[in-house]
């Protein structure tokens, strides 16, 4: 299953109704005075249509030759209902997306302004509306970003859209992984996301507007030609912190740059 396919999101009042609910248990539990008491789900790719809930990027956007896919993976044991997995979409615990494809440095012959390719990514689809206005996230009450992923060796980014002036501004922080190959819970702080604008940091920075967090997403970094390989089983935010801890990381693999083109330092929550 490939991303393009364009499955909708559930309706206007059902997503309203959702909420509705909870926003009212919100204020059943005080979470709005005491803070958040438990995890909130950002999305998972426990169902076939996950994955068009989401958008694929890359430089063939504008003429290059990378390739980007995001296939839907069930667990091995898995056994198709007669309707081929199909409504009613039937959460299937084991299952998550692969983000696959060939990285390509080649530039389009009919296109000279084009100085620069070797890139894919992708990103969660934006929330439609519902009563209570535009859909976003808001996980100010949260600390951390966490997700559960599986990488090959090579490096990625982690972008956060919000809404903002500049509609091109990302917050960004490297994916950090201490075992390629497997099977990984990473979370990161939310106030360790750096601002930037094709790839350059933006200054001064301002804080990431967390209460309108627009879509959450990965993208390659290294731009070495080759095949490469993100699996993503979920992605939440969560206050836990017997989960996290903060280590600095190395200035030479942030991978993100100011205007000047100098390394910047930022930190993150390891395993």
């Amino acid at each position: 299953m490939r991303a393009t396919q364009s499955l909708p999101f559930k309706g206007f009042w059902g997503r309203s109704l959702d909420e509705l609910s909870r926003l009212t248990n919100i204020v059943a539990k005080s979470e709005n005075i005491k803070g958040a008491t438990g995890p909130r789900e950002i999305h998972n790719f426990q169902t076939p249509e996950s994955v068009a809930d989401c958008k694929l990027l890359s430089d063939a956007d504008v003429g290059g030759s990378s390739t980007a896919h995001l296939d839907w993976v069930p667990p091995a044991n898995h056994i198709p209902t007669p309707d081929g997995d199909r409504k009613p979409y039937t959460p299937i615990p084991g299952s998550y997306a692969r983000f696959h494809g060939t990285i390509s440095l080649e530039l389009p012959t009919d296109r000279r302004e084009i100085s620069r390719t070797g890139y894919a990514g992708f990103r969660t689809l934006d929330r439609p509306p519902t009563i209570f206005g535009r859909g976003v996230w808001d996980i100010d009450p949260y600390a951390y970003l966490a997700m559960r992923v599986k990488t090959d060796a090579r490096s990625y980014f982690v972008n956060v859209r919000t809404e903002s002036v500049v509609p091109l501004d990302l917050h960004q922080h490297r994916l950090f992984v201490k075992k390629p190959g497997q099977w990984e819970t990473v979370l990161i702080k939310w106030n360790d996301f750096v601002r930037t604008n094709h790839g350059k940091v933006i200054e001064p920075q301002t804080g990431m507007l967390r209460q309108k967090v627009l879509s959450i997403g990965f993208s390659t970094t290294d731009r070495k030609p080759g095949p490469y390989e993100l699996c993503v089983e979920r992605l939440w935010a969560t206050n836990d912190f017997d989960e996290a801890g903060v280590v600095e990381t190395d200035v030479a693999e942030t991978q993100l740059k100011n205007k000047q083109g100098e390394k910047v330092k930022v930190t993150w929550g390891p395993l």
